[in-house]
């Protein structure tokens, strides 16, 4: 499998240059398209009007895979309540499996609280089976963007179940479920949906904080891999700061205003606060960060951890620094080994989730998970 290597300067705005190495790090995108959509981009209206010509363009060309991740790259961006985003999931949902048709996955609807979660299966691409993993993204991942994640594992002999838990994804944007940090609920029923007994639970991003969480309490989860941890967002800043943050929290009608103004002022805030009160069906700012610190040390019950944990992270990952590593590493007092792996400027892996060198991310996990058996 052969994936870009290197993080490309595309744009100079830092949160657009992030997505778009993202999106280029995952295979699916040609580097001259991304370099012709960042000389266009200013915004995120511009953003979302780029990547839509583009993805027509390439729907004209026949390039389909391409399509389906520019269709993505457009979604990302786009309004998180309009019709026009959920329009452009959904044909991004159309694109993507008629691309990816002869890739052997199989798509899950799988019962949960009346309602589904969206999962996907692959099946090892070897045998005899080394395994089934278990894995999902993050804050605002949709698991077709990670398929290269889940072919890798597949091609290396595992069989592979990706899902997207309540609030991400279709589960929130076709079954209108909300998020619950309590990760262990859709684990199980995932598990028990499928008839697994032992799987290696992978959670990308901040879904490295609730595969932590989940091994604490389902213990079908034999293997852990939090790439990247979170352990506790206040963790971050001292502990006078983290005293004066537990006291405005408490003035929600205060803060609420305060919020939108920042919101105003710098788009990616206002991004990142929008994406969380849509996950949480949320209406105030406030509900965002409520949320946020509900991803807390006394939550994730680092302590009920008692299997293998691998923690990985990257030197210059700003949205989950290695400082939150080393103290989730700490936390982990009964696990059964804690392995920390900590990629590097030289390594080209040193940004969040190893975009510019994934490839070798992916073959230091599975290699992990080999040594553990």
């Amino acid at each position: 499998m052969n994936l870009p290597l290197g993080y490309q300067p595309f744009h100079k705005e830092k949160f657009f240059n992030y997505q778009m190495n993202r999106l280029h790090a995952l295979g699916y995108a040609r580097q001259a398209d991304i370099k012709q959509a960042a000389s266009q981009i200013k915004t995120r209206d511009d953003y979302v009007r780029v990547f839509l010509q583009l993805a027509e363009e390439a729907k004209g060309d026949g390039r389909f895979q391409n399509a389906a991740f520019y269709l993505r790259a457009a979604e990302f961006f786009a309004p998180h309540t309009s019709p026009q985003r959920k329009a452009i999931y959904q044909e991004f949902q159309e694109t993507f499996y008629q691309a990816f048709a002869d890739e052997g996955i199989v798509r899950h609807e799988v019962p949960y609280n009346g309602r589904c979660l969206p999962a996907m299966e692959l099946q090892p691409a070897t045998q005899p089976s080394q395994g089934t993993i278990l894995l999902f993204g993050g804050f605002d991942s949709l698991i077709e963007e990670f398929f290269v994640v889940w072919k890798f594992f597949a091609q290396a002999g595992y069989h592979v179940v990706a899902f997207e838990g309540p609030g991400q994804g279709g589960a929130r944007q076709l079954y209108d479920l909300a998020f619950d940090h309590d990760w262990e609920k859709p684990v199980s029923t995932i598990l028990d949906y499928f008839g697994i007994e032992a799987a290696t639970l992978i959670g990308i991003s901040m879904g490295g904080y609730w595969g932590i969480r989940a091994a604490a309490y389902e213990k079908r989860i034999t293997k852990v891999i939090a790439w990247s941890p979170v352990y506790d967002w206040l963790e971050q800043i001292p502990g006078f700061a983290q005293t004066l943050v537990r006291q405005m929290v408490k003035w929600d009608g205060l803060m609420n205003p305060t919020i939108r103004l920042r919101m105003r002022l710098f788009p990616i805030l206002d991004h990142a606060v929008n994406q969380a009160m849509f996950m949480v069906k949320g209406e105030q700012p406030m509900d965002a960060v409520h949320w946020l610190l509900g991803m807390n040390r006394q939550h994730i019950s680092s302590d009920k951890v008692t299997q293998d944990v691998l923690l990985v992270g990257g030197e210059n990952d700003t949205f989950q620094p290695v400082k939150l590593l080393h103290k989730q590493a700490k936390a982990l007092t009964n696990a059964r080994s804690v392995t920390s792996r900590i990629f590097t400027a030289a390594e080209k892996a040193d940004m969040h989730c190893q975009m510019g060198n994934l490839k070798l991310a992916l073959t230091e996990m599975e290699a992990w998970i080999q040594g553990k058996k």
